[in-house]
């Protein structure tokens, strides 16, 4: 088998598989919407996700300060929603009304989930410790919502460039369920 050398530039292009998010936060009554890729689930329960937000997006602040945020996961319909939130910068544009997309009132947080995604997840940061070196969030989800009747959502998942892979079948293989210890 014969390999060629991949640029470490884009190693994220092969490992970016997480469907492509829609973060949204609240300070001070202005919402503000962000498009998001760098995450990861980290545990199972309670569920933490951990996410980069660049220290140059407008969200950052915000996150840092409030310390809670709506993670909302949109299907390959909003696909050109989705590029476009992250073409644009919230600092002197409301998303909601520049992509007509609808806020809803959390449970839990300040932010809105986004009526329009297939799932909505409330999150409170739980451990900053990784932001002021990486700009690493670990989120945890305190409040989840999923509409049920969109059977099989077809997620976009970003591979870089303007690149994107939309979730397709879905396939079914028998395996041992993951049992926590209650160690």
């Amino acid at each position: 088998m014969i390999k060629s050398k991949y640029p470490l530039a884009q190693v994220y292009r092969l490992l970016e598989a997480g469907p492509v998010v829609l973060v949204t936060t609240n300070r001070g009554g202005r919402t503000n919407i962000m498009t998001l890729s760098w995450h990861t689930m980290m545990e199972f329960m309670p569920p933490l996700v951990g996410c980069v937000v660049s220290n140059r997006n407008y969200s950052f602040e915000t996150l840092k300060a409030t310390r809670e945020c709506v993670i909302n996961i949109p299907t390959a319909e909003l696909a050109a929603t989705v590029v476009g939130c992250g073409n644009t910068s919230g600092r002197r544009v409301d998303k909601f009304k520049v992509f007509g997309l609808t806020p809803v009132a959390a449970k839990c947080v300040q932010a809105p989930l986004i009526a329009e995604c297939y799932a909505n997840l409330e999150c409170k940061v739980t451990d900053g410790k990784l932001v002021a070196k990486y700009n690493f969030f670990v989120l945890e989800v305190v409040n989840a919502w999923i509409n049920p009747a969109r059977k099989n959502p077809r997620t976009i998942h970003h591979q870089g460039e303007g690149e994107f892979m939309v979730a397709g079948r879905t396939i079914h293989l028998s395996s041992k369920k993951t049992a926590r210890s209650a160690q």
